[in-house]
């Protein structure tokens, strides 16, 4: 017969050392401040034209920060081009623009090659 102070412990035992199991690493955050700092990645210009073999990777989910001033609009970040691989730019927050609506960077294959269209500001 099992001690009744064993019965109490082993499950105790074996909770702890499961809480401490990796089920998968966790994915390593890039961080860009504004500007981006020296040596790192610097993002491609709205204005590039990027046009890839790889495809970017998965979506990235950001925690968007709470906004600065009343009215403030987010702008997702996204996937950008430089030095021959993908480079996480951060979102942020901006001024929303009377008569625009922001048209988000995207991602597009065309033809088994990776081409970048730049978001924006667009009038409506």
């Amino acid at each position: 017969m099992l001690q009744p102070r064993l019965l109490i412990v082993a499950p105790l035992a074996a909770a702890a050392l499961l809480s401490a199991c990796v089920v998968a690493p966790y994915p390593q955050r890039v961080v860009y401040s504004q500007p981006v700092p020296a040596g790192q990645p610097q993002p491609v210009p709205v204005e590039s034209t990027v046009i890839v073999d790889m495809a970017p990777p998965a979506p990235y989910v950001e925690v968007v920060p709470v906004a600065p001033f009343v009215g403030a609009f987010w702008i997702g970040g996204y996937w950008g081009w430089n030095g021959g691989q993908h480079v996480w730019v951060p979102g942020r927050w901006d001024h929303p623009r009377p008569g625009y609506q922001w048209r988000a960077h995207a991602w597009v294959n065309q033809g088994g090659r990776w081409h970048l269209h730049a978001g924006g500001w667009v009038r409506n």
